[in-house]
C-alpha cells in the first residue's frame, strides 16, 4: 500500500492543488477528520475553515468555504477529490486581499440591512467567503507552512 494519498482540489473556476501527500485534514458537516492512506471510501459535505495537508512533515493549508469531499481507493492509491465553492492556499491571500476580504464583508452586511429584497443565499456565501479568507489568514499568519 502506499505511504502518500493523491489530494486533488478543484474550485468552479480551477484547479487549485494536486499533489501527492501523507495526510489531509479536512473541514466537514460531521467534524475535522485527518484522511490518511488506506482511509474508507467517503462522501461528505465540506464547511468553512481550513484544509490542512501534510507534506514532507511540512503543512500545505488552504482556505476552504462549502463544497464536497470524497474520498476513494483506487487500486493500491487513496485518492481525496475536494469539489469546493472557494478555495485558495494561505500563502495566496495577502494583506490587501484580507483587506478587500473585510471591506467586502462590511458592505455585505450593510447592503442586507438597507435591502428589503435581499438574496439571502448569495448574501451568505459571498459573506463566509470573506470571513473565511480573513479568520484562516489570521490563524496562519504565525504559522509556519510550505508556500
Amino acid at each position: 500500500m502506499s505511504k502518500h494519498l493523491l489530494l486533488k482540489i478543484v474550485t468552479p473556476e480551477k484547479l487549485i492543488f494536486e499533489e501527492e501527500v501523507e495526510q489531509v485534514t479536512i473541514p466537514t458537516a460531521g467534524g475535522e477528520i485527518t484522511v490518511l492512506p488506506t482511509h474508507i471510501p467517503l462522501i461528505g459535505i465540506l464547511t468553512s475553515g481550513d484544509i490542512v495537508a501534510q507534506i514532507d512533515g511540512e503543512h500545505v493549508p488552504f482556505a476552504v468555504s462549502g463544497g464536497f469531499i470524497e474520498v476513494k481507493n483506487i487500486g493500491d492509491q487513496t485518492q481525496v477529490a475536494i469539489l469546493a465553492d472557494f478555495a485558495e492556499h494561505v500563502g495566496d491571500i495577502t494583506e490587501e486581499a484580507i483587506k478587500q476580504a473585510e471591506a467586502k464583508a462590511k458592505e455585505l452586511q450593510l447592503q442586507a440591512h438597507k435591502k428589503e429584497d435581499v438574496n439571502f443565499e448569495h448574501f451568505a456565501s459571498e459573506l463566509e467567503r470573506s470571513l473565511t479568507r480573513v479568520k484562516i489568514a489570521d490563524k496562519w499568519r504565525t504559522r509556519k507552512y510550505r508556500k
